[in-house]
């Protein structure tokens, strides 16, 4: 009885053995997607921005690839509108070089966009609270506007 519990331990080593000290090779490829990839439509500033003070800016992410984005931050884009921003037309007054964007990182963690299905694009939609300011020498012309903002992401 003891020699086949000897030999039935050693044969347990020798599985342990080949399935612990097996070894494999091979390769492998991975496409991976920018946040080039990646477009925004133009942010719009929830009402109620004054002078001095800053308000929410809601912005949809849309990701035409077929796996998940990752986009870490969400800046200014300066190439577009009146470096980053836009007005409605009934307030062509307004100085636009009185709002600021705080880029943000969603406090750090970045947002994954969701990956495009066989008909739709991947979208997400982002909340930005307090991420535009009015310096408090606004002029009364961009009273009651509509302030759009440009945004780009970031990796």
């Amino acid at each position: 009885m003891t020699v086949l519990a000897g030999i039935l331990g050693l044969s347990g080593i020798g599985v342990a053995y080949a399935y612990f000290g097996s070894q494999g090779a091979g390769t492998g490829t991975a496409v991976a997607w920018s946040t080039s990839s990646v477009s925004l439509a133009p942010a719009a500033v929830a009402p109620g921005l004054y002078p001095g003070g800053s308000a929410t800016v809601a912005v949809t992410v849309t990701n035409p690839d077929p796996a998940v984005v990752r986009i870490s931050g969400l800046a200014l884009d300066t190439s577009q509108g009146t470096s980053g921003f836009a007005v409605d037309s009934n307030h062509d007054g307004c100085g636009l070089d009185a709002f600021t964007f705080s880029t943000q990182s969603n406090g750090g963690a970045g947002w994954d966009v969701p990956a495009a299905s066989a008909k739709y694009p991947g979208t997400l939609d982002i909340t930005l609270p307090s991420s535009v300011t009015a310096s408090t020498s606004t002029v009364n012309a961009c009273q009651g506007a509509a302030l759009t903002v440009y945004l780009r992401a970031t990796s």
